[in-house]
């Protein structure tokens, strides 16, 4: 394999290396996919994106998502972001469209540096989440030491969140991990702890399946937002205030929830090829 050029992108320190694939084929096994993410002795990543040639002709590119631990999975709120300031900056263009294995995502600029993205319709069914048996996705009966009673929703990708009192009272990288293989998520959960600060502010961490704990995570945020919203615990816009900062999310009239925020670009380089056995 030739050498290959990689970008290191991160939406509120949920970090990524984009390789582009659009001219020429580039095939990422699992354990390449790993190599890459390794933050010891590869470039470090949550996620691995591989931008190839979209299928659906509405699309400019279409975004593959592998997570750290090299499994490929559907959405990324935060790459998908990032991905689209790329396709923006490209085509000098305020507008994008990204195809995912969960669908096309519409984004558009929102400020120097900001992207607003229609993640769109979030999933409330146990079988579209999808979980392994019938329950009221309102309350999932899932308890683990101080976590219990949360809400289930997919945005692409299969979430919890459980509301809690004090989020910094939770240790998510011990409960996590337990949360993520329980046997009622045929294809694993991302987990999301939640404080609510106030009815248009929440606190949140996720631990994110095949990544663990990031600094912030875009289905995770909205995700707690829609779980909030089903409660009756905040209103349909609220600020998300993750470790690595605030994004802010929308659930709209039209049932599309809106994620808006930051981007950035940290290094460009070329992988080693000891990276690519």
């Amino acid at each position: 394999m030739s050498a290959v050029k990689f970008i290191k992108m991160h939406g509120l320190g949920n970090d990524f290396v984009v390789l582009d694939a659009r001219a020429t084929a580039l095939a990422v096994s699992d354990a390449q996919a790993r190599a890459i993410a390794d933050r010891h002795t590869g470039v470090g990543c949550d996620q691995l994106i591989v931008l190839e040639k979209p299928r659906d002709r509405r699309a400019q590119l279409f975004m593959a998502i592998r997570n750290a631990d090299g499994g490929l999975v559907e959405a990324c709120g935060n790459a998908a972001r990032c991905i689209a300031d790329l396709v923006m900056r490209e085509r000098n263009s305020d507008n994008a469209t990204i195809e995912t294995e969960a669908g096309l995502i519409t984004a558009c600029a929102a400020g120097s540096r900001r992207v607003s993205v229609d993640m769109g319709e979030p999933a409330t069914s146990w079988r579209e989440i999808p979980l392994a048996k019938e329950c009221d996705t309102d309350h999932v009966p899932l308890a683990l030491g101080p976590l219990r009673d949360p809400v289930a929703t997919s945005m692409g990708n299969p979430h919890v969140t459980f509301f809690v009192p004090d989020v910094a009272a939770i240790d998510i990288a011990t409960l996590g991990p337990t949360l993520e293989h329980d046997a009622l998520f045929p294809e694993r959960c991302n987990i999301g702890v939640a404080q609510i600060l106030s009815r248009d502010k929440i606190r949140l961490r996720v631990w994110e399946r095949g990544a663990g704990l990031t600094p912030a995570c875009g289905t995770g945020a909205c995700a707690a937002l829609v779980a909030s919203v089903r409660r009756g615990l905040t209103g349909r816009k609220a600020e998300i205030v993750a470790d690595g900062g605030s994004l802010e999310i929308e659930w709209r009239a039209d049932n599309h929830v809106i994620m808006t925020g930051p981007v950035a670009v940290s290094f460009t380089g070329t992988l080693d090829q000891s990276l690519l056995r």
